[in-house]
């Protein structure tokens, strides 16, 4: 096992970059290329389940074959967001008191797949019209459990990886996912043409349980040392010393309105999905075009992310924004030259887009933020920070209106136009230096 690891850091990861980092242990530099190459298997396998089942991708699509109205498939992302964001200050609070942090995540990866693995035998053995509302309650629960394994994982990160490599690492996890993700949509687009059929999608969330089961595993074998246990706090404590973060800490305080403008890019991805099944017969296959699109952008973008994160994580937020914005103006030529027939595989490159736009906003401020934290109070950094977005999300989820009372091309401007506000906003951070 550890010649296997060895090896697979070997290859990822050069001599000039794997230099031994001052912001981690003596005991856990020994341990870095084992826990660099299970932390990212341990990615390939959950970024699969994310593209098999995601709530701004896949899961729209599966709902809306359901039955599921367009005021449903908006308020996915807000669901998803607001029980894996909103939590966070109460676990931060009970995290501070254990000296191993990854039983978290462990065992939050497997509420995942008990959600997802309830889902899949849902649709392959029950047909009600209350379905649609269990899945929701399904979503709100795994987000919860994302939410905790969140904290715990830039927590176990920080102490066992070291800073110069840790972009890179978040790159391979996405790089690696997106790849087998790329295969399966392959896969569907040339082996599945059927309509709709509900019993492809059972299988799906199965699938998805399955790997986050793996992933679990996989995490529990990574070599964290004990760090020094605090006293937990309650919901109002670390609420306190939440408030008292966002007030003396200038710079915090601008990465979480910059953090929260880039929201503006998963959110616009279940407009796009409803314009793409608009566009296309409702087969089966159409969405695997979706998941090898997603797939590519991850694939493509990923390695390049993962370097300009560990150089500049605040030069890749605005890079992904000027993207994002590109992808949009391209989405707005549906809207304004309908007389052209433009049809569901001209509309393909606008995920591309947005998937590479929103891979680099991902690494860009997951880098940032655990390379900014204090190692002393990163857990309350990661919760506020979250919570402040959960909170956020609870307002975009008002975002949908702007669709329904003044059209999907003054929604699509909205949210350029917060992506231009997170570009002037980022000027202002701090550069994080490895």
């Amino acid at each position: 096992m550890a010649l296997v690891t060895q090896k697979l850091y070997d290859l990822l990861i050069s001599k000039n970059s794997s230099k031994n980092s001052e912001d981690i242990t003596v005991n856990a530099q020994e341990e870095v290329a084992k826990n660099f190459s299970l932390n990212v298997s341990n990615g390939a396998l959950t970024k699969l389940a994310e593209k098999i089942i995601s709530p701004n991708l896949t899961l729209p699509w599966i709902l809306s074959s359901l039955g599921a109205t367009a005021g449903i498939i908006g308020a996915l992302i807000p669901i998803k967001n607001v029980g894996s964001l909103l939590p966070q200050l109460f676990v931060s609070g009970k995290i501070r008191s254990y000296a191993i942090h990854k039983n978290f995540w462990v065992f939050s990866a497997l509420v995942q797949a008990l959600c997802w693995l309830s889902a899949g035998l849902l649709i392959l053995l029950y047909s009600s019209s209350y379905l649609i509302i269990v899945m929701l309650i399904l979503l709100a629960i795994f987000s919860i459990a994302s939410g905790v394994a969140s904290v715990a994982f830039k927590d176990v990160t920080a102490k066992t990886i070291p800073k110069n490599i840790r972009g890179q690492m978040l790159s391979y996890r996405a790089t690696f996912g997106g790849v087998l993700g790329l295969i399966a949509g392959v896969i569907l687009v040339f082996q599945i043409s059927v309509e709709d059929n509900l019993d492809i999608y059972g299988y799906m969330f199965l699938l998805a349980s399955l790997l986050w089961f793996l992933a679990s595993f996989i995490f529990y074998m990574i070599a964290e040392e004990s760090g020094v246990k605090e006293n937990a706090r309650n919901i109002f404590e670390e609420s306190k010393a939440g408030m008292k973060l966002i007030k003396t800490d200038s710079n915090f305080r601008k990465f979480l309105f910059t953090r929260a403008l880039l929201m503006a890019i998963p959110l616009l991805q279940p407009f796009y999905v409803l314009v793409a099944k608009s566009l296309s017969n409702p087969k089966w296959n159409m969405l695997g075009y979706l998941i090898i699109i997603n797939g590519l952008a991850v694939v493509l973008s990923s390695p390049f992310w993962g370097k300009i994160a560990d150089q500049s994580s605040t030069r890749l937020m605005r890079i992904a924004s000027f993207i994002a914005i590109g992808g949009g103006i391209y989405a707005l030529l549906f809207s304004f030259t309908s007389d052209l027939n433009l049809g569901f595989y001209a509309f393909l490159p606008v995920f591309f887009i947005n998937g590479i736009a929103y891979n680099g906003a991902r690494l860009s401020r997951k880098t940032y933020l655990i390379d900014y934290a204090p190692e002393h109070n990163r857990a309350t950094y990661v919760s506020v920070a979250n919570t402040f977005i959960g909170l956020f999300t609870l307002v975009a989820a008002s975002f949908g209106l702007i669709a329904e009372i003044f059209g999907l091309p003054i929604q699509i401007l909205f949210f350029l136009s917060l992506l231009v506000l997170s570009i002037l906003i980022s000027f202002k951070l701090k550069t994080v230096t490895a």
